[in-house]
Formats: structure tokens, sequence, C-alpha cells
């Protein structure tokens, strides 16, 4: 995180409430896993199932299920007939998720596959309205080129993590999860068949979509 927790907190404060479910699987999540901070959180949470209204989206892709936080945000504000696919490797982490989309009453509307995140994009049929990736970072590179020809005319991809503390703007950091954001954020910004904006919401985002 880069902003400042303080300011971080007062944003969060007024930032609509996900409300009690989402607060018992914050909690779950900090007591039962070994990473708890790749938990999007309200902020991100409530930025995604805003951006899916907004956008109207039906088809969701996300890469990096985690315990569910970012998948249910989504598919709660998804339209009847909507449906997002998730993909992790971690059996444990998904099962909170499944869990908790049971009690959202929104598993119907998610699809979770488990397996290598390449493996399975090769797999999948676009168009998708909205793509969203959170995975392992020495791929994102990897991610990116494998979504974009996925991604609608008018869809959104939003990549998590892109500043990464502050790291990638330090020339003295240069460890592989490093070096691999900057070079996700390098092709982004040279990539002619896209624009993008690269927020400084939470831990960076970079908000990518076609050239019209």
């Amino acid at each position: 995180m880069i902003v400042e927790p303080r300011v971080e907190e007062y944003a969060e404060e007024h930032t609509t409430p996900d409300g009690e479910l989402f607060e018992r699987l914050a909690a779950e999540t900090r007591e039962k896993t070994e990473l708890p901070q790749m938990m999007v959180g309200r902020l991100e949470g409530q930025f995604l199932a805003f951006l899916v209204r907004a956008t109207g989206a039906r088809r969701v892709l996300e890469l990096g299920t985690f315990t569910g936080y970012s998948s249910i945000s989504m598919a709660l504000a998804l339209p009847s007939g909507g449906r997002v696919i998730t993909c992790d490797v971690n059996e444990e982490t998904t099962a909170i998720a499944r869990r908790y989309a049971e009690e959202a009453g929104v598993a119907d509307r998610i699809d979770f596959r488990l397996g290598p995140g390449l493996e399975t994009i090769a797999k999948l049929d676009g168009p998708f309205d909205v793509v969203f990736i959170d995975a392992d970072k020495p791929n994102y590179v990897n991610y990116y080129e494998a979504t974009l020809p996925l991604l609608a005319d008018d869809g959104v991809m939003i990549v998590d993590n892109t500043l990464w503390s502050g790291r990638v703007a330090d020339p003295a950091e240069d460890d592989e999860s490093t070096r691999s954001i900057r070079a996700l954020n390098d092709r982004v910004r040279d990539d002619s068949r896209v624009e993008n904006v690269l927020l400084t919401v939470r831990d960076g985002m970079n908000v990518i979509r076609r050239r019209r």
C-alpha cells in the first residue's frame, strides 16, 4: 500500500459499505491465510463492482480468485444472466471463496476454475466485458497478452498491484515481481492497441481499454 494509512482509512469510511458478509470474509482471510494482504478489500471491491455496473458487463474474467472478495463483489453487480469466470491454483482459498459465494447467493454466477491461469485462458472463448488480473506477478505480461484478444471491443481490463508498494518507482528495487510489474506497465504504455490510466488506488490499478 502506498497511500498513507490514515488516508486509506478515511477513504474506506467514505465508501459504500460492503456489508456484514464481506466483513466476515475479510476476518477469515486474515485468520486463515498466509498473505491476507492479497485480498482486495472494500475500496477495490466496490470499485470493481461499480465498474461492472457502469459498463453493463455481462461476462467477467478474473485471474486470481484468492478468497473471493473481488469475484463476489463483481458477481453481485452483474445483471441477470451475467457470469464471472475466476481462476486460481489454490484449492484451500478457492474453497473459502466458494463457501462465501454460496452464502452471498451468487454461486450460480461464478464459474470457479482450478489450474494454471495460462492453461485455463487457452480454453476460453471471448469476448469478456471486464478482465481483472490479480495473480502471480511474474506472468503479468503473459496474462495481458493472453487476455487482450478476449477483451470485448468496449471492454475494460484492470491489472492490480501495478505500483507494488511504490517499488516500481524505486531504481534500487530489482526483485522478479517488481521487474515483471514494470515490464507490464511499460508494455501497456507502449502498446498502440490500447489506452490506459495507471491509478493510485490502493496498490495501483492499471485500467486498460482498446483504442477505437
